[in-house]
């Protein structure tokens, strides 16, 4: 098995330093250039302004890197031939030396084999609306429930049923932990009408809930979801409006699978004159500083043992 891990991450790992995890999707599909690239670095930067180390994750020439540089990153956000890839996708990406841009799940995968625990990401995957005829539901249900990595979000992306997606969360036993809140996020607005599992006050509480699933050996995943601020949130009723035209608009022109996140994304920024594509990147931003917060505390936490 082949992964090329940075010296920087190589060095924290080794010395026990607290990593983050970051996704590669974001820069291939999920925002325009030059916005990806930029995001992508001030992720980085605010990670590393907190105390922790970046690991941006993505797949080049078939082969995983872990701690992706400047320019392996500007790569990825112009290849022609990048690939979403989530764990259907690694092995045909991994054997064929293709580009490989890194999904919740796929990045839970890498950072899991790489010994990294925490993983910041904008918003997950989930159940779309009307799942329940379509089974269109994303993979990130099924990693959070078996793989060890814990996922800091502004909780599943708003284009999904979450009421669903909540309901396979409990089902696969994924415990939903709200920052300061009782009520689960929806990505671009900061709370929604279902509950989570619990309301941890401070990143040491979180630390503390994830450090008893591992452990008692409680496999799978640990979902954080961390209300976007209220002054960068979207109007609600603007917002879910937006999503229902552009859903209406996706079904008019036979867009389905994975091609359905970025249609949907890609046209909710041009419905809302790209309001929803600044409400990403504040709400990334916040939640690599949660990140940071949580993973020093963990580190702490088993410094203690």
């Amino acid at each position: 098995m082949n992964i090329k891990i940075s010296k920087e991450v190589k060095k924290a790992l080794k010395k026990g330093e607290p990593v983050i995890a970051l996704e590669s999707t974001i820069i291939s599909f999920g925002m325009p250039y030059p916005q990806n690239v930029e995001t992508a670095l001030n992720v980085e930067k605010v990670i590393r302004d907190n105390g922790a180390i970046p690991a941006t994750i993505g797949i080049i020439n078939g082969e995983p890197i872990i701690g992706l540089t400047k320019e392996e990153i500007e790569y990825l956000a112009h290849s022609k031939k990048v690939r979403k890839c989530s764990r259907r996708d690694l092995p045909i990406i991994l054997g064929t030396n293709l580009d490989g841009a890194t999904t919740v799940s796929g990045t839970m995968i890498l950072a899991h084999l790489a010994g990294i625990e925490f993983f910041v990401t904008g918003g997950i995957g989930g159940a779309h609306k009307k799942a329940n005829l379509s089974f269109d539901i994303s993979a990130d249900l099924e990693e959070l429930a078996k793989t060890n990595v814990s996922v800091i979000c502004a909780g599943p992306k708003a284009i999904l049923d979450l009421g669903l997606t909540m309901e396979i969360l409990e089902t696969k036993g994924v415990p939903v932990i709200g920052y300061k809140t009782d009520y689960l996020p929806a990505f671009y607005t900061s709370t929604s009408e279902f509950k989570v599992d619990y309301n941890a006050k401070n990143p040491l509480e979180i630390a503390k809930i994830i450090k008893a699933k591992r452990d008692y050996k409680l496999d799978g995943g640990v979902l954080i979801t961390n209300p976007i601020n209220k002054k960068d949130s979207l109007d609600p009723e603007v917002i879910n409006k937006v999503i229902n035209e552009a859903i209406l608009d996706m079904e008019k022109e036979g867009i389905h699978g994975k091609d359905e996140t970025p249609y949907l994304l890609s046209k909710i920024g041009e419905l809302t004159k790209g309001d929803s594509l600044e409400a990403n990147i504040k709400l990334i931003l916040s939640n690599a500083k949660l990140g940071a917060k949580i993973a020093i505390e963990y580190k702490k936490l088993n410094e203690e043992d």
